[in-house]
């Protein structure tokens, strides 16, 4: 049961448009659910209509868990004792009920939230650095994990449904904790999870593609990512909080344009507030010098690569937009070590640099291998492959890209779920082929010719890559990062990246 005082109906409807209420209206909720095993006596239950199921399904199941309100898109004829709420939008509703039931937490934080295709869980780490610096007590809500201070909890989907979201945020603020960056995804903001919340700001990252297994295209991609600025922003204030816009990407562009809420941008295009006047890559990180409306300042980092520049000034842009001051802002950037599965780099100084890195859309392949680029490898060496049942026109993509800037790519699995792995490397090869990399044997890749190899077990994958760099080279093992298994069918099997290349150095490089 939600450790939180029961609210009557009356009070968590209030301000929700389009209700039609049969039965008492003053009723006690004393718990939410939208699950109907989560139904606890006296309690709330919403029916959202998922991908697999329709809560409406349910409905007899949280009446006999002792539901005594039930909310639903379609009619229905109340039992005795039984309120029923109907609504237009099940999943709007779920939000601002559960926003009411917490006492609305996000009113009580500084509440930032980080959207686009690429950059959001690097931007999260860094602000979450910058505000340690500040003395802040710190929440964080993304793909890695959901966290504050040492306590973390398992983080099933980017960005929780809202009664998920709104709960945390409650939990967060109870102990103690004043500020939240909050990863957000299009399919929460597309399935209204952070609605009812208040953000102090939104940043916009970039736009790629990405989700096409579930966006129409990538104007509906950017719709959905757009409601973040163009709608959320302005939930519950009369004044709308501040949009953080990358420069660099014509969609932040776009948005600068539309946006009503006041704008600090950030890039390396001329026009933007936060913009590096210098800056320096290494092969330990980056350092630049920044000009900001607070302000030049100078930046240290030990993360890697033009696009953790751009991670980098879209934390500081936030930061300072949240009023952090200059000097704070570079002291954060400097303590943090680096971010789990990001562009993460593991063996000996001597050695090969092997890296692992989430990168599992075209564009977020390419800036990986940029990034390696700059560092002045001799080879590189990509290994990676594509998620089953999700976005196949990416695939040829991510080929292309992995093709470009790699002298030896080994395609493999990545999660197959309900697909054939070859099938899947398949549509990868046509994008190998159309950059004219041609498939090797393992001898004409143990001779150090360019091409490609197909290798679907993923562990033998990266066992070969590891063997076959040498000193001075690097090899990007993508899309995985910080994740720590595969699924097979609907099994989750354990698999971690990061393991498999630290037991492959040891094996072939001491």
């Amino acid at each position: 049961m939600d450790m939180v005082t029961p609210k009557t109906l009356r009070a968590l409807l209030d301000g929700l448009a389009g209700c039609q209420v049969t039965g008492d209206v003053d009723v006690p909720v004393t718990g939410l659910a939208y699950h109907s095993r989560e139904v606890t006596p006296g309690g709330l239950f919403v029916a959202l209509k998922g991908a697999r199921t329709d809560g409406h399904l349910y409905l007899a199941a949280s009446l006999d868990a002792g539901a005594r309100v039930v909310v639903t898109e379609q009619e229905l004829v109340p039992p005795p004792g039984v309120t029923v709420v109907r609504v237009p939008q099940a999943r709007l509703a779920l939000a601002h009920i559960s926003a009411a039931f917490y006492g609305h937490p996000s009113r009580e934080l500084t509440l930032v939230g980080i959207t686009g295709t690429n950059g959001k869980t690097s931007t999260t780490y860094i602000l979450e650095s910058i505000l340690n610096a500040a003395g802040a007590r710190v929440g964080v809500v993304g793909t890695v994990n959901y966290r504050v201070g040492e306590s973390t909890w398992p983080a099933p989907v980017t960005t929780p449904e809202s009664l998920d979201l709104q709960r945390l945020l409650r939990e967060m603020r109870t102990r103690g904790v004043t500020h939240v960056f909050l990863e957000v995804s299009s399919h929460a903001l597309d399935l209204r999870r952070v609605d009812g919340a208040l953000f102090a700001a939104a940043v916009f990252t970039n736009l790629s593609q990405d989700h096409l297994d579930y966006h129409r295209d990538l104007d509906d991609y950017f719709a959905a990512k757009s409601r973040l600025f163009m709608e959320i922003l302005a939930n519950g204030r009369p004044s709308r909080g501040l949009a953080v816009l990358n420069l660099d990407d014509p969609r932040g562009r776009e948005l600068k344009d539309a946006v009503g809420a006041p704008a600090l941008t950030y890039g390396l295009h001329p026009d933007s507030q936060v913009r590096p006047l210098s800056y320096r890559y290494r092969q330990d990180g980056l350092s630049a010098r920044l000009t900001t409306p607070a302000g030049e300042v100078e930046i240290t980092s030990r993360l890697v690569g033009p696009f953790n520049l751009a991670n980098i000034l879209a934390a500081a842009a936030t930061a300072l937009g949240l009023g952090i001051d200059p000097d704070t802002v570079a002291r954060g950037i400097a303590a943090l070590p680096g971010v789990p599965g990001r562009l993460e780099r593991f063996g000996p100084p001597q050695g090969p640099g092997v890296f692992v890195d989430y990168a599992h859309t075209p564009a977020a392949v390419t800036q990986a291998l940029e990034a390696l680029h700059t560092l002045n490898f001799s080879r590189l060496i990509t290994v990676f492959g594509c998620g089953g049942d999700r976005d196949r026109g990416k695939r040829p993509l991510m080929g292309a890209a992995a093709a470009a800037g790699s002298q030896l790519v080994i395609v493999t699995s990545d999660n197959p779920r309900t697909e054939d792995p070859l099938a899947i490397i398949r549509e990868i090869e046509a994008g190998l082929s159309i950059r004219g990399l041609p498939r090797l044997n393992a001898a004409a890749a143990q001779r150090g010719e360019a091409g490609y190899l197909v290798i679907p077990d993923r562990r033998e994958a990266i066992r070969l890559a590891v063997s076959l760099a040498r000193p001075g080279e690097a090899v990007l093992v993508a899309g995985k990062g910080h994740e720590n298994y595969q699924i097979w069918g609907a099994e989750r099997r354990h698999f971690d990246d990061r393991e498999e290349v630290a037991q492959a150095l040891k094996e072939y490089h001491g």
